[in-house]
């Protein structure tokens, strides 16, 4: 098999960036969820409450993160490096508290002002400090220590070419239309294999890098959403079909991709086009 897509997704639930090349850090990809908006309670906002999020762009250049709106004068450019002590927050991922850097008020108002007050709510946007640490769930782990940024609970996410395939072939038989990878938002896309084969992998990689897929991904009524306006085209799909498809089997509600931790290859980097082979997970594991 081979890597096709690579993608980093700086600020949880804004635009993500495709990749040619991504360096593998403790956490994940780097920067991939390193920032976050919350509201006035310090909880995460997502694409869930505020499908606007999906018309943010996000880049990453040697010195900043840049985040660009239509309805924005000014692009929001916030340094890499700060010189300056950032309050910290208790911040909430669901049912998680963890602390992060807020950056100010200038970013608050550039986020609220395109996005609106959800609930009432001005919006904020935080960092994760790079001197704490985020654990991953340890109920799918067997024994090993991962962590992750502000993902919603693992480091990576891997989804497969030949499983969307299947899904759009589904959903044409019904008269709907195709959806693109875009809208399950991956870390890894891979191309090969047979549809949701993936679900019978225990560890995915090459000699410098290794990870283990822990968990399926449930999804949410994001993958509904247009990645690039927010808008849901065909409500409810394809979470329904997906759920008539039963790509999970034994398991209650609808799933599509992997959740992978980093096994081996911190410091190393995937690229796009690397091969990459598969070891299969044993039937009492």
């Amino acid at each position: 098999m081979r890597i096709t897509q690579l993608n980093i997704y700086p600020v949880k639930s804004l635009r993500g960036i495709g990749l040619e090349a991504a360096s593998i850090t403790a956490r994940g990809f780097a920067f991939d969820r390193h920032w976050m908006v919350v509201d006035d309670d310090n909880r995460f906002v997502t694409q869930r409450e505020l499908p606007a999020m999906a018309q943010v762009a996000v880049r990453l250049e040697s010195h900043a993160l840049i985040l660009e709106h239509a309805d924005a004068a000014e692009p929001l450019v916030i340094e890499l490096e700060r010189n300056e002590v950032a309050p910290r927050l208790e911040v909430r991922i669901w049912k998680e508290v963890c602390e992060a850097l807020d950056e100010g008020s200038r970013a608050s108002d550039w986020l609220t002002e395109v996005l609106g007050r959800p609930g009432g709510s001005r919006l904020r946007l935080v960092r994760f400090p790079d001197d704490q640490r985020r654990d991953i769930e340890s109920d799918y782990l067997r024994g090993e220590s991962a962590q992750t940024g502000f993902a919603d609970g693992y480091s990576f996410l891997v989804t497969s070419e030949a499983s969307l395939a299947a899904l759009n072939a589904r959903l044409l038989d019904k008269g709907l239309d195709e959806v693109p990878m875009s809208r399950f938002r991956p870390n890894i896309v891979v191309q090969g294999e047979a549809a949701f084969d993936e679900r019978e992998w225990d560890e995915l990689g090459n000699e410098e890098v290794r990870l283990g897929l822990r968990k399926p991904c449930k999804r949410c009524k994001i993958i509904t959403q247009d990645q690039r306006t927010g808008d849901a085209p065909t409500p409810k799909e394809p979470l329904k079909t997906l759920v008539e498809m039963a790509t999970q089997p034994g398991w209650k509600g609808t799933f599509f991709g992997q959740n992978a931790i980093l096994l081996a290859g911190e410091g190393r980097e995937l690229r796009v086009g690397d091969r990459v082979n598969v070891s299969r997970r044993r039937a009492d594991s």
